[in-house]
């Protein structure tokens, strides 16, 4: 039996304790020691990079910031006309191409059946902004005015005038004192005539731009047609161009028609030209009256 004390640590286990609380301070300060000689990761960067990087981060900046400040509707563009017009002959689409929108051109269109004749009228069609005005005010040219005499004597002659015009024979002058018909649609009328040689029925009004179902019913009873008045086209002499200036034929079909007739040295009937799959049964009716041989 020994006489060691309860508390004894032999030397042996004294060196053990020493040497585990050696490990564990290693364990805590090793990475501590470590990291103390580390040097942060360099990284080097020409000038051209650095403000390359500079420049995108602020162009992302510059459209984040636009985006958060756009307004919610985008602002109409409205362009000054070209060259100088009269806003009388403007169609659709040159107003369109003003900036103006299709239901502000319809509304403008219906003025300009009535007639301008200042741009103290155009200012007064409400539909056009005041800046589209000040654009286009100091490019307009417009017709005189018809004075008050002009005016008693047009409205005594689309009251008493109650005889029929022979369309085809009818000059300008003629066509106005119809009751209904004014300056643009007489106009209309003997410019189509020309490009078609002639009318050979009433319906064909229709055809012409901005003609309206009411406006081709109050002027049809005034008129009459006579198709022996119709100019026909030669085509066994007219050129391509000829041939292509009727509204009738486009330019397919008028090469369409020569070139048979230099294949056939001249066409014999009227009827060989429906041998061009260019011309269909529907255009060729519409053709009868305006072709000879």
């Amino acid at each position: 039996m020994t006489n060691d004390p309860p508390l004894y640590v032999s030397p042996r286990s004294r060196k053990g304790i020493c040497f585990f609380f050696i490990i564990c301070l290693i364990i805590i300060f090793l990475p501590r020691i470590v990291r103390s000689f580390d040097k942060p990761l360099a990284i080097n960067l020409s000038k051209t990079a650095i403000e390359t990087f500079n420049e995108k981060r602020n162009w992302h900046k510059k459209k984040e910031y636009q985006k958060k400040s756009r307004p919610a509707y985008k602002k109409k563009v409205f362009l000054a006309p070209e060259r100088r017009f009269d806003p009388n002959q403007y169609q659709k689409n040159d107003w369109i191409k003003l900036g103006l929108s299709e239901k502000q051109v319809a509304v403008v269109l219906k003025f300009t059946e009535k007639g301008l004749y200042s741009n103290d009228d155009l200012e007064k069609i409400f539909v056009i902004p005041s800046t589209l005005f000040n654009l286009i005010k100091d490019s307009t040219y417009y017709p005189i005015a018809p004075t008050k005499k002009q005016e008693f004597t047009e409205k005594k002659l689309l009251v008493t005038h109650e005889i029929e015009l022979n369309i085809n024979t009818a000059s300008e002058n003629d066509l106005l004192s119809i009751k209904g018909l004014g300056p643009y649609y007489a106009k209309a009328i003997i410019k189509y005539k020309a490009e078609l040689g002639g009318f050979v029925r009433k319906s064909q009004l229709m055809e012409i731009f901005k003609m309206s179902n009411e406006s081709y019913d109050k002027i049809a009873p005034y008129l009459t047609i006579n198709p022996s008045d119709v100019r026909t086209i030669n085509i066994n002499e007219a050129t391509v161009e000829e041939l292509n200036a009727h509204p009738y034929i486009n330019w397919g079909q008028a090469n369409s028609i020569v070139k048979m007739r230099m294949q056939k040295v001249g066409f014999k009937d009227i009827n060989e030209i429906k041998q061009s799959h260019l011309i269909d049964e529907e255009t060729y009716e519409k053709l009868i009256p305006y072709l000879s041989i």
